[in-house]
């Protein structure tokens, strides 16, 4: 093999696989759309034309939206967070359930109705999250006082980070600086 073959296969062999539509596999840029199957919530990458063709109301999957919002008015405190980094999620008949990251995924437990009926009094925005496919996302972690209305993606990229991140049975040095990196990329308006 000539030295420049090889060396052109080492460097692809190193660069990351090209995502692709989960369902009709063209290929994605790195920005790109998602989509919620509501038959296990799975999400799918998704190029533009599948999600203005298989979104809501033709079939299982649901779009995730885009939007991302700094929200008042809602205490982690008072949905009974035993944790302080958690995101929320309804189900379409309004039921709650939180899920915070751990160094095995996310883990989660149902919100209590009277308490997700109570946040949702003292945060009106918080009634307008979609089902499944929007998150309230809550850091309390270090004196953080963060709650943003965000796509699910983002409740699952933090649980990514911090999965990558942990060391130990502590989580290690590595944990802290990369949730902090995570909600100044939000604060900026990126994408985290």
């Amino acid at each position: 093999m000539r030295q420049g073959a090889l060396e052109r296969l080492v460097r692809r062999a190193a660069e990351p696989a090209a995502e692709s539509c989960g369902l009709c596999a063209v290929p994605l840029g790195e920005r790109h759309d998602h989509v919620l199957d509501d038959r296990d919530e799975s999400l799918l990458c998704a190029c533009r034309p599948c999600v203005l063709l298989f979104g809501e109301g033709t079939g299982h999957f649901r779009p995730v939206p885009a939007r991302r919002i700094r929200l008042d008015g809602v205490r982690a405190a008072d949905l009974g967070v035993p944790v302080g980094l958690a995101f929320f999620t309804v189900a379409d008949d309004g039921a709650a359930v939180a899920r915070y990251p751990s160094p095995a995924g996310a883990a989660g437990w149902p919100v209590d109705p009277a308490a997700w009926a109570s946040a949702v009094a003292a945060c009106p925005p918080l009634g307008g999250l979609r089902p499944y496919t929007e998150a309230l996302l809550v850091n309390t972690l270090h004196d953080a006082d963060e709650r943003w209305l965000v796509p699910v993606t983002d409740g699952h990229r933090l649980v990514a980070a911090v999965r990558l991140a942990w060391k130990g049975l502590s989580g290690g040095a590595r944990v802290r600086p990369e949730i902090e990196a995570f909600f100044a990329r939000l604060a900026e308006g990126g994408e985290p």
